[in-house]
């Protein structure tokens, strides 16, 4: 059993639902636990006997509300102290990343690394505060604050580097901004608008509504935004063909669940049928997106690779030339906590790669904000270092989905149950992040373009209010500023 001492200092808040609270273990695969909090401790049962550390959604002072993480800790009797375990984690985090970035004595961190180093003292002042349980978590909320306040500059600080280095190197040359196409009847008018920031449109391609029924097909709406792209002079690119999620999956193959055959014959003639029609048009296709983690249907894990690999094998014989993106969905892993018969994120990939499937880059999807498992705001440090995790497998990397909100949940007392940053959300915080996390991923040679969620909010968008434009069309903060970037990015880079 693990127990955590848990001792809010003035001003801070704490909910005792614990949102997304979860134990995990080796190469930060979450485990199954029951977490829950009973007089002052956050009490965690693991059936493993092996070191773990806990994850929840933490707030931060100066920061916001973020999905945080101890060091993993062997089991034992006495309770730790979380707020000493956040802020060790914190700064072993930092210090791993400075050294892979080689970023000790770099000329112009030397303000971010005095900032690490009050973080560390502030560190050793509450090792040495101990047994005083207040004087602790007062001393270590401090070390935090400092540590991922420093943690955040530090990774925009890399980012600047690499992004001005790909600059000059003309590494902006090709289409890298773009956006996820929303169910609007004026086309015209949100393509004009659109063009004014991003590169490309990704078309949806909901197995649901292109074939509701066995026997219909329905590709009105693709056929719609492709005959209004084509005089807009919009690139396209589609997908996912295949997600099993129960807002993907048509109604009427739920009578074939326990037949894996039947899904894999009925999943071949939707991604064959759908590639061939639109293969003169479109040249980047995401096949798959979520297997590993959201299903309906109860795959194993041979099937879900078996799925993976018959989408990115018939999209390849159907349009020899296209690219084939798969796509990695809650990528921090959350869900695998509470089931099992999913696989953890990283896992997946991995095996895709030793399967050598015939593929040409991971999608990768950052969707926070809200409160739900595996949409737990992260911060930028965790960003950062997950894209790079993902790159050692050695294939390119598509964000094909980011988004945060504009506004707020409505208001479930106590933290902040989705996450925020830097004070509550709103259109100026959804700029800012978008702005930095854009930053970030286009800093790293191996990122080849970064796609909005949702260009419109509205219904369709998988965050709320999570759009760049309002529902009337009208431009956010986040419009503008990722205009900037664009421009910017795609400009001569200096002499």
């Amino acid at each position: 059993m693990l127990r955590f001492l848990v001792k809010p200092a003035d001003g801070h808040k704490l909910t005792t639902e614990l949102h997304g609270a979860h134990l995990y273990g080796a190469d930060g695969v979450p485990v199954r636990a029951d977490v829950r909090y009973a007089d002052g401790q956050i009490i965690c049962d693991a059936k493993s006997q092996t070191p773990l550390g806990l994850s929840l959604l933490w707030p931060v002072a100066g920061v916001g509300v973020v999905q945080l993480e101890t060091t993993r800790l062997p089991l034992r009797r006495e309770p730790y102290h979380l707020h000493l375990e956040l802020a060790r984690h914190r700064l072993m985090r930092i210090s791993l990343k400075r050294e892979e970035w080689g970023l000790f004595d770099y000329s112009g961190m030397e303000e971010i690394s005095a900032s690490i180093d009050q973080a560390r003292d502030s560190f050793v002042a509450a090792m040495e505060a101990q047994p005083d349980v207040s004087a602790v978590a007062r001393l270590s909320d401090r070390s935090l604050e400092q540590s991922v306040l420093a943690s955040e500059r530090m990774s925009r600080f890399h980012a600047s580097v690499f992004l001005g280095r790909r600059h000059q190197s003309g590494g902006f040359s090709r289409q890298f901004l773009g956006a996820a196409a929303p169910p609007v009847a004026n086309k015209t008018a949100l393509l004009r608008r659109a063009a004014e920031v991003i590169d490309f449109l990704r078309i949806p391609m909901t197995w649901r509504e292109l074939q509701p029924k066995e026997q219909e097909f329905r590709y009105d709406n693709v056929d719609e935004w492709l005959k209004a792209a084509t005089p807009a002079k919009m690139p396209m690119r589609a997908g996912p063909l295949l997600n099993f999620g129960v807002r993907s999956v048509p109604d009427w193959m739920y009578i074939w669940e326990n037949d894996i055959d039947s899904i894999l014959d009925y999943a071949r003639d939707h991604v064959r049928r759908t590639v061939q029609r639109y293969a003169a048009q479109v040249n980047s296709w995401t096949v798959v997106s979520g297997l590993h983690a959201d299903a309906v249907f109860p795959f194993t894990f041979e099937q879900i690779i078996e799925l993976t690999r018959m989408a990115a094998t018939v999209t390849k014989q159907t349009a020899p030339r296209c690219q084939v993106i798969l796509d990695i969905t809650q990528p921090f892993g959350e869900y695998y906590a509470r089931n099992q018969r999913t696989i953890p994120p990283l896992l997946y990939a991995d095996m895709i790669v030793q399967s050598g499937l015939p593929f040409d880059a991971f999608g990768l999807q950052f969707l926070f904000g809200i409160d739900s498992e595996g949409f737990h705001l992260r911060d930028l440090l965790q960003v950062s270092a997950l894209i790079d995790r993902l790159a050692q497998l050695g294939k390119p990397l598509h964000i094909t989905g980011v988004g945060v909100p504009s506004q707020p949940e409505s208001d479930a007392g106590g933290i902040a149950p989705g996450g925020e940053w830097h004070g509550p959300w709103n259109e100026e915080t959804q700029a800012n992040w978008l702005e930095a996390f854009i930053e970030i991923a286009m800093s790293k040679p191996y990122v080849e373009c970064v796609c909005v969620d949702a260009l419109v909010d509205g219904p369709s968008a998988g965050v709320a209010h999570g759009g760049i434009l309002r529902e009337d069309l009208s431009p956010k903060l986040a419009f503008k500023r990722l205009a900037d970037i664009r421009k910017r990015l795609q400009s001569e880079p200096q002499k």
